[in-house]
């Protein structure tokens, strides 16, 4: 590799034994990839040091240390040893949680998995760590600016990053974004070069694409059909604001691997179909239309026998203050039948708590959590076994984590669900 001055000094241990950690499991990471070199990254998204019980518990067997520094240096930098922990660099992000520190209870959780969090929250802390605890770190302050090189973990979060802002990120892991964490550096590769950044397919959408729902079914599809491609997507469609680009991108990423797309003047990368394309012709041209729209939903659907539900579930990715706002309206001031949980970040809800929407969902019965979901958590209220969900990718993983039957629909369809406990949803 072709190291800068300040990656051989780190390499060398002048920035002290963590650093030099960092930059030898970086180096490792690099060759691996055959990248030639680092860029600068100043922002960072991961998990760095959290641990669960398990983790704790396990090396307190097996190194005879279960600290934050010990997680920290024998899991996340594989160390080979403990040592202290240096203040993060830059802008570093901690991303969603295992569970809501204050309705660990209704997750299933205990209080010495409760506590155990907070300490971690307070290691990260004193170490310049924003606590931000969501998927959605766009959403709530953290927002790259076009071109800037980035190391973030979150699979909806890397294709947000990458599509929709203009930033750059690969889908990185816990070990790779904490050993960014501390020397400011990630592999030269993939989604920071400009070559791996232009579209390989041409998606010509025939289908009206407008609401939330349709953009989740439509990335539902490009996951399937493109796998780790890069789609360029033109034709009918519309309303393309953030929160659909939030719901597309978690559902290509999940039912697929995409980590990029673009739509032609739409996204910042796609002013026209050539420079989207590079100047190349796609692979193939594919078209999505009534019918593979329908076949999408009925896809999403085949896991769904009983219209009795137990469960409703919102906010994946978290959920915005529109939604809030909206799930406040569909419920007008009516009881619910059946579980509502509805999940966010720490500051989405605290903008909700001032809005009033926070209290108009817990007085109909439902509940607002932050810091994970279900599927994160692995969590739905006791004797849950059919849910309903507005969030394709929440679809395509809950059912085989916690082993429930789902629907999915609009957010309308799973409020009328809430409020009746039937679910009639259909496809309009």
């Amino acid at each position: 590799m072709i190291l800068a001055d300040d990656e051989k000094a780190m390499l060398d241990g002048s920035g002290g034994l963590a650093k030099q950690k960092a930059m030898e499991l970086l180096v490792r990471y690099a060759t691996a990839l055959g990248a030639e070199r680092f860029v600068d990254t100043k922002n960072i998204t991961g998990v760095p040091g959290s641990s669960t019980l398990f983790l704790q518990k396990y090396f307190e067997e097996h190194a005879g240390d279960g600290s934050f520094e010990a997680v920290f240096s024998l899991y996340d930098l594989d160390a080979g040893q403990v040592t202290s922990v240096p203040p993060a660099t830059g802008n570093c992000c901690h991303l969603q949680g295992g569970m809501d520190l204050q309705h660990w209870s209704d997750l299933g959780m205990s209080s010495e998995a409760m506590l155990h969090q907070r300490e971690d929250e307070a290691e990260l802390a004193r170490r310049g760590v924003r606590i931000m605890k969501t998927c959605t770190p766009y959403l709530v302050g953290n927002l790259p600016v076009k071109g800037e090189h980035c190391a973030w973990m979150e699979s909806s979060a890397v294709v947000y990053c990458n599509s929709v802002i203009g930033a750059r990120t690969n889908t990185e892991g816990r070990e790779s974004t904490s050993a960014a964490m501390l020397t400011g550096k990630i592999p030269d590769w993939g989604f920071h070069r400009d070559e791996y950044r232009y579209a390989t397919h041409l998606i010509e959408v025939e289908a009206p694409t407008e609401s939330v729902m349709d953009w989740g079914m439509l990335g539902y599809f490009i996951g399937e059909v493109m796998g780790q491609n890069i789609p360029v997507l033109t034709g009918a469609i519309q309303q393309a604001d953030p929160l659909r680009h939030k719901h597309f991108g978690a559902a290509a990423a999940s039912s697929g691997g995409v980590e990029m797309y673009h739509m032609v003047g739409v996204t910042p990368e796609a002013a026209t179909l050539d420079l989207a394309l590079g100047g190349r012709k796609p692979v193939a041209a594919i078209k999505y239309g009534a019918p593979e729209r329908r076949r999408v939903y009925e896809a999403l659907n085949a896991n769904g026998r009983d219209s009795n539900i137990d469960y409703v579930m919102l906010g994946c990715p978290h959920a915005s203050i529109e939604q809030f706002r909206d799930v406040a309206r569909l419920l007008d001031g009516n009881k619910i039948k059946t579980h509502l949980w509805m999940f966010t970040s720490r500051a989405v809800k605290a903008v909700a708590d001032l809005s009033g929407f926070t209290r108009q969902i817990e007085d109909a019965g439902g509940l607002v959590m932050t810091d994970t979901c279900s599927a994160i958590a692995r969590a739905v209220p006791k004797g849950t076994k059919v849910v309903a969900l507005d969030s394709a990718k929440q679809t395509h993983y809950l059912p085989a984590m916690v082993d429930v039957e789902a629907w999915f629909g609009s957010t309308e369809d799973c409020i009328h669900a809430a409020l009746t406990g039937r679910w009639t949803g259909e496809l309009r």
